[in-house]
């Protein structure tokens, strides 16, 4: 009986080499790697991609905490955390929301949360691991902490996942690494943890496991809402290829696990568990999306401004037609578009329309942009423009919560705040 050939060692694509951006900037350093080397085939020692890769994101991950440190030094509170650019919900929500007294979101009666399950599971676990009883300041400094380096290791794992997805092309994941946007917001809230379990998924798409990638993403959806998006390049490529099974396994189990998360919830506690979509439902429109820009407008120019019932009802029928497009697009191609693409797309979509973007949800594009167009320039230019959303986000919350006016708005705009006497911007 013959044994199956040992798959070869694959030579890599060489960043210096293949980026123009990286070529160029490689020049003061000797040059680009020389044409007689063989990265991926020759062994590297211990200095392997991956290794790099995950040095390269715990350097960042010094840079993020770095950012934060005023807020870490003389704790959050308005508009300081603002002005100092260092905002995160973590302390905000510990102290706001009874984290710190003891509530568990979902298991304790009486409380809503306006966030999934999954994410509200893990705000009361990690709440129980801070010593101490009550809301002081250096609980929530602790609450803080604790959440920013579980966050760190769900960043190395994304970083990872990034990495095996991108076959001959391992580098590629340094874009996940050393995004700047990444940097700034990923401490911002929980997404990072959706942001995880979309890449694990896709990758257990891209290794012809199905079933397992629906539960991964099952399980994001149950955290986050955008994970299920990605179903959506899914059935697409299943219709372009006319292969309907992975997908239909996909489909089945991403409803599995996300009813397996919810389902003891809604039958417990119904109220409890509707208070997110509720929530999601009668938000008004959020800063920095194209629905708030609108409402500006309109009471600039003395008309009425759009309410949630019209902006939910516009801002599904634009993503709709946006994903009708892709499916378009994607179908007609003369080249089968990858998983990624298609994803990357439909994400953005998303983004675009949706009457919510707060900062952090960047780190939802970062991964499917370094698979979808791995293209340091463009990239750097995307991620430059994020930079600037969030600091003019801080400032402009800043001068709001401050009592001066960042721009002509209505009264309503103005004193959206639900949170008297410690305002802060309406979670994403």
């Amino acid at each position: 009986m013959e044994s199956k050939p040992r798959r070869r060692p694959l030579r890599i694509v060489v960043p210096s080499r293949n980026d123009p951006l990286l070529r160029t900037l490689t020049e003061g350093i000797g040059g680009p790697l020389g044409r007689h080397t063989a990265p991926g085939i020759v062994t590297p020692g211990f200095f392997t991609v991956e290794r790099v890769l995950i040095l390269l994101t715990t350097a960042a991950a010094l840079l993020a905490v770095l950012v934060k440190n005023p807020c870490r030094s003389t704790g959050w509170s308005t508009p300081g955390h603002f002005y100092q650019a260092c905002y995160s919900d973590w302390p905000v929500l510990f102290e706001d929301r009874g984290l710190a007294d003891g509530v568990f979101p979902f298991l304790t009666p009486g409380h809503g949360f306006e966030y999934p399950v999954l994410l509200g599971l893990l705000a009361g676990a990690v709440a129980l691991l801070v010593p101490g009883d009550g809301a002081a300041p250096e609980r929530a400094l602790a609450y803080f902490d604790i959440n920013a380096a579980l966050a760190v290791l769900a960043w190395i794992a994304t970083v990872a996942a990034t990495l095996r997805m991108t076959n001959r092309r391992p580098w590629d994941a340094a874009m996940v690494a050393l995004a700047p946007a990444m940097i700034l917001s990923v401490f911002i809230n929980w997404d990072i943890w959706a942001v995880l379990l979309a890449a694990l998924g896709m990758l257990a798409f891209a290794r012809s496991r199905p079933v397992l990638a629906g539960v991964l993403l099952g399980l994001g959806t149950a955290l986050k809402l955008y994970p299920v998006l990605i179903l959506g390049a899914v059935l697409v490529l299943a219709l372009r290829t006319l292969r309907l099974r992975p997908a239909v396994q996909a489909f089945g189990g991403a409803a599995g696990a996300w009813l397996a998360v919810n389902l003891p919830f809604m039958v417990s506690d119904f109220t409890g568990w509707k208070f997110f979509l509720s929530f999601t439902e009668e938000r008004p429109a959020g800063y920095s999306s194209v629905w708030f820009a609108w409402n500006l407008l309109a009471a600039r120019l003395g008309r009425a401004e759009a309410g949630p019932e019209l902006i939910n009802f516009w801002a599904y029928l634009l993503f709709a037609a946006a994903c009708a497009g892709i499916a378009v697009l994607a179908l007609a191609a003369p080249r089968r578009p990858r998983l990624a693409q298609l994803a990357f797309l439909i994400v953005a979509a998303f983004v675009l329309t949706n009457k919510v973007y707060s900062p952090q949800f960047v780190l939802w594009l970062i991964p499917l942009a370094a698979l979808a167009r791995p293209r340091w320039a463009g990239f750097l230019v995307w991620q430059f423009f994020e930079v600037m959303h969030w600091w003019a986000v801080w400032m402009y919350l800043g001068a709001l919560t401050s009592g001066e006016t960042p721009g002509t708005t209505s009264t309503r705009h103005t004193t959206s705040g639900r949170w008297p006497g410690t305002w802060r911007p309406q979670p994403g």
